[in-house]
């Protein structure tokens, strides 16, 4: 069901939800004024959904792509650390 907005003289706006057949022109405010329903923009994006998210994500990068300094690197793996004793430099390796 669609959220409309209201405008209280003496509160401001509000939000009341309605259905698109049901809505009427004025709504009584929660100080029982009567308040008007405003023209707004609508919604669309304010989704917080993964679904909303992928979009925002690739609509995002259409526009700045990542670009990348350098080719992806060998990955490397933790060997044992380099030993401090010179000698040690002269021992066959595996």
């Amino acid at each position: 069901m669609p959220t409309y907005e209201f405008r209280c003289s003496s509160c401001g706006p509000f939000d009341a939800v309605f259905s698109m057949r049901e809505v009427p022109a004025a709504t009584a405010c929660r100080c029982g004024s009567p308040a008007r329903r405003g023209i707004t923009a609508p919604r669309l994006g304010s989704g917080a959904s993964s679904a909303m998210k992928l979009l925002d994500a690739t609509r995002a990068t259409a526009e700045r792509p990542a670009v990348v300094g350098a080719p992806a690197g060998r990955a490397r793996h933790a060997g044992a650390p380099a030993p401090s004793n010179p000698l040690h430099a002269r021992l066959p390796r595996p």
